[in-house]
């Protein structure tokens, strides 16, 4: 079964569990893919699907430290139950051990030495991690090798 498909069918079974988490993470994930295949003219292949998941999980992310700030703990227990439906979509993620194999091997292909190197190391990290990694244990993981 597709990533779309599946999509469809959890859609589905929310509705009908009245389980209104899933069925508004799912409404917009479906609604992100729709956006990105009518702009673009395209038909989103399973990698493309992941790459918006992956997006809207930082998103969540990035806002959870914001609610957690403002001491907004609704927001904050709504915006976790939303990251665990989003994680059930994306691949299995790598270990923080795993991910520190993948920086360190990267690092002696390219050669890299310095800081000035950490676009080079990004970028090639980045497809061997697609969707299995945060971006920023990524960016920790390199500083620490470098230095």
């Amino acid at each position: 079964m597709s990533l779309k498909q599946k999509l469809q069918e959890d859609l589905k079974s929310s509705m009908k569990n009245k389980d209104t988490v899933r069925k508004s993470v799912v409404t917009l994930i479906r609604a992100s893919i729709k956006q990105y295949e009518v702009d673009n003219r395209v038909e989103l292949e399973e990698d493309g699907i992941i790459d918006i998941i992956s997006k809207q999980m930082k998103q969540r992310r990035d806002a959870l430290s914001e609610f957690a700030k403002a001491n907004r703990e609704d927001l904050v227990s709504e915006t976790e139950a939303e990251i665990e439906v989003l994680k059930e979509y994306l691949p299995q993620q790598l270990s923080e051990e795993e991910l520190n194999e993948i920086v360190k091997s990267t690092i002696s292909e390219i050669g890299a030495t310095s800081m000035k190197d950490m676009g080079k190391i990004m970028s090639a990290i980045k497809p061997k991690v697609k969707g299995r990694a945060d971006g920023k244990l990524i960016n920790e993981l390199v500083k620490n090798n470098l230095q």
